[in-house]
C-alpha cells in the first residue's frame, strides 16, 4: 500500500491504519467533517440593503475582505436572522467535506454547576482535527506538484504528512495539514466516523510531527530523526 520512501515505512505500511471496530471518536480516528478553506485574507458578510423594506429577517449582502487593522463598521441595517454583539463580525468561508484525523478528543467533562447561566458555546465540547487534502491534480482539485509531494513524503516539513487513506473512494494520495489543526463540535451531527483509525505506532509518529511543528526541532533519538537520516543518505547524498 505504501512505498519504501515514506514515513509509514518506519513501522511498516501494514501497521499504519487499523480498524476502528467500535467506531469510537478517539485520537487517531479517521472521520469526515465540513472544514473551512483557510485563506490568507479572511472575508466577511456586509449587509447592503433589504430584500423588502418591511422585512427585518433578510437582506442583501456583499462579501468583502476582512482586515484585523480596519475599524469595525457599525451597521445601520440590523438583520434579525444574523444578530451581532459588540465587536463581532460575520466571517465568510468556503467549506468542504473532507477526511480528517482526530488529534485530540478527550476533554474532561465540566461540572454543570460551574457553567449554569453561561452560553453553551462558552464551554461546549470540541474535537481537535486536522484535514486531509487530495494530492491528485484533476478537474476537481488543484492537487500538488510531484516534486513537492516527494519532499512531503520524505518528511521535510512538519506541517505536511503524506498518506494513503484506507477508504475506497477519494484520491489515491493525500496530504494531512497539521497546520490546519482546528476544532469541530463534538455533537454527532458535526462529523461522521469511518471504520478506520491510526495504530498506536502511527499515532506516536504523528505526535512527533505535532511536537516538531509546535515547538520546533525533533528528538535526536526519535523515529522522525532516524527516518530523515536514512532519506538524506539515500536521496540527498
Amino acid at each position: 500500500m505504501f512505498p519504501d520512501d515514506c514515513v509509514q515505512s518506519i513501522i511498516g505500511s501494514a501497521n499504519w491504519w487499523t480498524k476502528n471496530k467500535e467506531q469510537e471518536l478517539c485520537r487517531g480516528a479517521l472521520i469526515f467533517a465540513f472544514v473551512p478553506h483557510v485563506d490568507q485574507v479572511p472575508l466577511t458578510f456586509e449587509p447592503i440593503g433589504r430584500t423588502d423594506a418591511k422585512l427585518h429577517d433578510s437582506a442583501f449582502f456583499r462579501v468583502a475582505p476582512l482586515s484585523v487593522n480596519q475599524p469595525l463598521k457599525k451597521t445601520d441595517l440590523p438583520v434579525a436572522a444574523m444578530p451581532l454583539s459588540g465587536g463581532e463580525v460575520w466571517a465568510a468561508y468556503r467549506a468542504k467535506k473532507r477526511p480528517c484525523l482526530v488529534i485530540g478528543s478527550n476533554n474532561p467533562a465540566v461540572d454543570q454547576a460551574l457553567i449554569k447561566g453561561t452560553p453553551k458555546n462558552s464551554t461546549a465540547a470540541m474535537v481537535l482535527v486536522a484535514p486531509y487534502y487530495g494530492v491528485d491534480r484533476d478537474g476537481r482539485r488543484a492537487g500538488y506538484k510531484p516534486e513537492f509531494v516527494e519532499r512531503v513524503r520524505h518528511c521535510e516539513y512538519p506541517q505536511f504528512v503524506w498518506d494513503r487513506l484506507p477508504t475506497t473512494s477519494g484520491p489515491d494520495e493525500s496530504i494531512l495539514r497539521l497546520d490546519h489543526l482546528q476544532p469541530i463540535g463534538a455533537d454527532g451531527t458535526s462529523y461522521k466516523i469511518s471504520e478506520f483509525k491510526l495504530s498506536d505506532g502511527a499515532l506516536a509518529i504523528i505526535d512527533e510531527l505535532v511536537q516538531w511543528l509546535i515547538w520546533g526541532g525533533v528528538d535526536a533519538d526519535g523515529l522522525i530523526a532516524l527516518y530523515r537520516e536514512e532519506i538524506e543518505a539515500t536521496f540527498r547524498s
